[in-house]
């Protein structure tokens, strides 16, 4: 089976060497892989032969001679370009010398501190940029920030946002910029009652009329979007996607632009937002708040109750919502005709015809439970839950799929029409690979049952369907979704349309939170382009691309700091309660040990094998399963299991269980 690894180009050098450019991926052990996408094997990099390259950097590697352990290996001749260059970790005295161990376990070296602060001391947490680092030294590198002292709640949150490249806090320029176009607003709503002036109101249409209201969770501060809803004379309704109109505020090439696209997009942590855009905008602005006039972008729709489109209008707009919503007390209007509950009953049953009418065509449902966390005054979990999903979350999300999927249908048309000259950002989502899928039906078929795939090693969203039917409410069904998420290749940001697999869609866009995400942004400036027939920079379309690249990365990144939070708070609940019992599941299995799933907390812990003592056990890949070697006794995957909390290691985020 392969590694996850980066993806390289072989070239043949004069002196009949391989070289391979590409990117490096880097484990815990400090062993590097790069692909070799000519012999389609991994190429292994030992921690002597990486030279001071690190995980995600992209390299050039020779090849030598020989094998380690079955393995082709190389060497790092060139860094093309450096992933990163800024850690966090906690500053350690070794010797007379202070040192940073960074979090990250994939670093594997320490970085020497020759300048510290004042601040700087033992047992704190700090972000290092590293400045210099030749082959067969330390690196060494400068101090950016003192975070504070290690195992602290706010410590450990801001080290996880900086680790990942974001900041909690904004430029002064930038919140300078956002303070300036609020405070002109309020001015506004001093001398006319409303933050917008006459003269941007007559611009754009009036929805201030007519029924609107946001849906959002309880602990929301900023509303992307809103609903509208009208009966009309014909039978049909007339259903209204208004988003928030953040690009008439952020303008390109303003400071405001400039750090939005930086960051990409909002972080989520378990216990708070670190937005893309001041709060100013945020929370305030942009915000779709209820009972105050705001500036939208807006998609309307005359519909049946079958969730048929027979029109659609695209244009800016501006809008009065008169209710916030959360999805629970939206839920409850729906089910005891409380406030709009006529409307909402009406689009709650079109959103599941649009639901209905997406499965049929092969979208896939990945939804798996989510954990929240209640959180006491230290920061510290009290409990872990799993999140309900109502149909409230249901309908806002297809009718935001439904504007989404609009606008990019509708661009689409503009760009054929263009001869190709339009610039544009998709959300796309590719066919999954065929290696993986074969993967995957061995996994599925060592749990007992079974993955469609096709003569030609393909697989349909139907496909999917089927085996997630078959599994649903069954003990391995978490485990199956998992893996067959990690099969698929990942949804991207692109300025070519290839459709969206998971989705089955033909064409797809993120067009509904400009607050949050900046490729929505841009999707907005690109449709305004098209309404207002602008002329378009020839040099736009690489430029857009290019961005479209950054803001993959960047949720990534996003993505990857919101697990990493979800962990902590996971690891930190059940260090308080070692010793006790829990039913759990297999969900993992390896030569060194089984890891295992709480069946409520989903917190996962590894039972080393070395601990079974009545066996000595061994791994069988094939089967998914440890056996024992003289009572072939089995432990296997998406087996239901008890056992108890052994040990807790809040710095490296693992959990330590015993079978009971």
């Amino acid at each position: 089976m392969k590694n996850k690894q980066g993806k390289g180009s072989t070239v043949r050098h004069p002196s009949r060497l391989a070289f391979i450019t590409g990117v490096l991926s880097v484990n815990s052990r400090a062993v590097g892989f790069i692909e070799d996408m000519k012999s389609d094997e991994d190429v292994m990099i030992e921690t002597p032969n990486l030279r001071t390259a690190l995980n995600r950097d992209e390299v050039e590697v020779e090849t030598l001679q020989g094998k380690v352990r079955g393995r082709r290996t190389g060497r790092v001749v060139r860094i093309i370009t450096r992933a990163k260059v800024r850690f966090v970790g906690t500053i350690e005295e070794r010797g007379t010398k202070l040192m940073l161990v960074p979090d990250d376990f994939r670093m594997y070296a320490p970085i020497v501190i020759p300048r510290p602060p004042k601040e700087a001391q033992k047992g704190y947490k700090a972000l290092v940029e590293i400045k210099e680092w030749k082959t067969g030294t330390e690196p060494t590198g400068d101090i950016i920030k003192v975070i504070g002292k290690k195992g602290e709640h706010e410590v450990e949150m801001e080290s996880i946002v900086l680790e990942r490249g974001f900041e909690s806090t904004f430029p002064r320029e930038v919140e300078a910029e956002a303070e300036r176009i609020a405070e002109e607003a309020k001015k506004l709503i001093t001398e006319t009652g409303s933050p917008i002036s006459a003269d941007e109101i007559k611009k754009r249409r009036d929805f201030r009329e007519t029924t609107l209201f946001t849906i959002d969770p309880a602990s929301a501060k900023d509303f992307d979007d809103a609903l509208s809803f009208k009966k009309l004379e014909n039978g049909r309704y007339e259903i209204g996607i208004h988003i928030a109109d953040v690009s008439h505020y952020v303008r390109e090439g303003t400071s405001l632009d400039k750090e939005a696209s930086e960051r990409g997009t909002s972080v989520y942590l378990v216990d708070r937002t670190i937005p893309m855009l001041p709060h100013a905008l945020s929370n305030d602005l942009c915000s779709l708040n209820p009972d105050v006039d705001r500036l939208a972008f807006s998609a309307l729709f005359e519909m049946d109750d079958k969730g048929h489109v027979y029109t659609r209008w695209f244009g800016k707009g501006v809008i009065h919502s008169q209710k916030r919503f959360t999805y629970e007390s939206a839920q409850e209007s729906i089910g005891t005709n409380g406030e709009l509950s006529t409307e909402l009953q009406t689009l709650n049953a079109i959103a599941k015809k649009l639901r209905a009418e997406k499965t049929k065509q092969g979208a896939i449902d990945f939804e798996q439970d989510e954990v929240g966390f209640e959180l006491d005054g230290k920061g510290s979990p009290t409990r872990v839950f799993k999140k309900k999903r109502l149909d409230t979350h249901k309908l806002v999300e297809e009718f935001m799929l439904l504007a989404n999927r609009e606008v990019a249908h509708y661009f689409y048309q503009a760009w054929k029409k263009s001869g190709g000259k339009a610039a544009f950002i998709y959300r796309t989502h590719d066919e999954p690979n065929q290696e993986k899928l074969e993967q995957l039906r061995i996994f599925v078929r060592a749990l007992g049952h079974e993955l469609p795939i096709r003569n030609d090693g393909s697989v349909t969203g139907k496909d999917l369907q089927m085996l997630f039917s078959a599994i649903d409410g069954h003990a391995s069904e978490t485990l199956i979704k998992t893996a067959a998420i990690r099969s698929m290749a990942k949804a991207i940001y692109s300025t070519s349309n290839i459709g969206h697999f998971g989705l089955a869609f033909e064409y797809y866009t993120h067009f509904t939170s400009p607050i949050r995400r900046y490729p929505d942004l841009l999707v907005h400036r690109s449709l305004f382009a098209i309404l207002e027939n602008h002329k378009v920079d020839p040099q736009k379309l690489a430029q857009l691309e290019r961005m479209a690249s950054d803001a993959t990365k960047r949720e990534i990144s996003a993505s990857e700091a919101e697990r990493e939070s979800i962990k902590l708070k996971q690891v930190e609940y059940m260090e308080k309660r070692i010793g006790q019992e829990f039913d759990g599941m297999i969900s993992g299995v390896t030569e060194w040990g089984i890891y295992v799933e709480d069946k409520e907390t989903r917190s996962e812990g590894m039972v080393k094998l070395r601990d079974l003592t009545d066996d000595y056990y061994v791994l069988d890949e094939q089967n998914y399963a440890v056996v024992g070697e003289r009572t072939k006794k089995k432990y296997t995957l998406g087996s239901k299991i008890r056992f108890k909390v052994v040990g807790a290691d809040i710095e490296r985020k693992t959990l330590d269980y015993k079978l009971v």
